[in-house]
């Protein structure tokens, strides 16, 4: 089937002829097909729907940036709340021992002053109830440990004595008496043991104990 051309000329498609360029330019527009541009309506829809989504957008990031301000303020807030606790117990603590540094300053008075020393260990004794009141208030207990079989988990041994009184790993004495704080161990007790079972590196001479604590 031949083509014919706007010139007039008839062209067997069988046997390719060169085009000039205005005749490519023809053909092109001829063999593409139209293209239609949107409707008004639809790029009306289409934005429509891109502003509905930044208001979206903008509405989940200041709720993003809210949501960040809030837990930044808990925070704080979780934070002052301790340190006003902490404060305020600290506060008490040492306001419940005023009363018995003025009774150690008053059996200093007394003891200068020549009172007999029996008022003079009465008032210290005092000073101790007092001393130990305020650690029960607190939830702290002392150990009574001499006589009970040595536990590392309440015990420190210092020395190692022999005894024919006790039998070996026994507390005989205490250097300095271990404190619980509720059930857990605030302090050890220091103490003394018979021989036997102590061990474990932790009985010292009693002579070096001595020296440290000097």
């Amino acid at each position: 089937m031949s083509k014919r051309f706007t010139n007039g000329e008839t062209r067997d498609p069988r046997h390719p002829v060169e085009l000039t360029p205005a005749e490519q330019v023809e053909e092109g527009e001829r063999s593409e097909p139209a293209q239609t541009a949107p409707a008004p309506a639809e790029n009306e829809q289409l934005a429509a729907k891109l502003e509905a989504k930044g208001r979206e957008l903008a509405e989940l990031n200041d709720k993003y940036l809210r949501a960040l301000a809030e837990a930044e303020n808990t925070r704080k807030r979780a934070r002052q709340q301790s340190e006003e606790t902490v404060r305020l117990q600290r506060e008490n603590l040492l306001r419940e021992t005023l009363p018995i540094v003025d009774n150690l300053e008053r059996a200093v008075q007394a003891a200068r002053s020549g009172a007999d020393n029996r008022s003079i260990v009465d008032g210290v004794e005092m000073v101790l109830r007092s001393l130990l009141d305020l650690l029960k208030t607190h939830g702290v207990t002392p150990l009574s440990v001499v006589g009970e079989p040595f536990d590392p988990s309440r015990h420190e041994a210092v020395e190692q004595v022999a005894s024919a009184e006790h039998p070996p790993n026994t507390v005989v004495s205490e250097y300095h008496r271990g404190y619980l704080i509720g059930d857990r161990m605030l302090r050890p007790a220091r103490v003394a043991v018979t021989k036997g079972g102590a061990g474990n590196g932790r009985a010292h001479d009693h002579g070096e104990e001595k020296t440290s604590e000097s």
